[in-house]
């Protein structure tokens, strides 16, 4: 008959991790912790590059639509709706600037070809003052950019990878780990070396 053990031993013996810490097992565990934590802060870095409404908007409309990763042939044609428009809606954002009037109102416009048209319906900018905010070329590779970065934080969501691919490849897999990562630092280079002067809507206002 084996000796009962002691409170004291029971007690240590329920405090030691169930792997040691040199084990294969607890190393692949901490490899998987790194790449998750990785994956959540590089979603949030890339999240601040697109309108915040957009993005807000994204997570809280993804877990809905794709039934939390669970998807039918009516939850992907939502999510695909979803993906769309919140890529449009960066794309557009992106195009929209901001100025204070004479009374300090922040005030929103569109950007066009001609200058700065005032969406809000109040009086608008004079034309030598509007064609300060005219389309640049720089301002549609903005946009561009944001789609893709849109897109990389698209697939950063487990939910819509798991709507769109349940049972993905070993190929499938690297490219949904690798793509998304390799589009954000493309993006967030371009960002930083092409800052944008524009403070449209779901961006930072400018100080001035």
């Amino acid at each position: 008959m084996a000796p009962k053990m002691t409170d004291v031993e029971a007690q240590q013996q329920q405090k030691q991790p169930l792997l040691a810490p040199d084990s294969a097992g607890d190393d692949q565990a901490t490899l998987v912790q790194k790449a998750i934590s990785q994956t959540f802060k590089s979603t949030a870095h890339l999240a601040k590059l697109l309108p915040t409404g957009t993005v807000l908007a994204f997570q809280l409309l993804s877990p809905i639509f794709t039934d939390g990763g669970h998807c039918m042939a009516v939850n992907r044609l939502m999510t695909k709706c979803l993906v769309a428009i919140c890529g449009l809606s960066c794309f557009v954002l992106s195009f929209t600037d901001s100025f204070r009037d004479g009374n300090g109102t922040v005030r929103y416009g569109l950007a066009t070809f001609r200058g700065l048209w005032v969406i809000d319906g109040t009086k608008p900018l004079p034309p030598a003052i509007a064609a300060r905010y005219r389309i640049k070329f720089i301002d549609l590779a903005h946009a561009l950019v944001s789609v893709l970065v849109f897109a990389a934080v698209a697939l950063f969501d487990q939910n819509v990878v798991s709507c769109f691919f349940p049972m993905p490849s070993e190929e499938m897999k690297q490219v949904l780990t690798c793509l998304p990562v390799g589009i954000g630092v493309i993006g967030s280079m371009l960002f930083v070396t092409f800052p944008t002067t524009r403070h449209g809507i779901g961006f930072p206002l400018s100080p001035h």
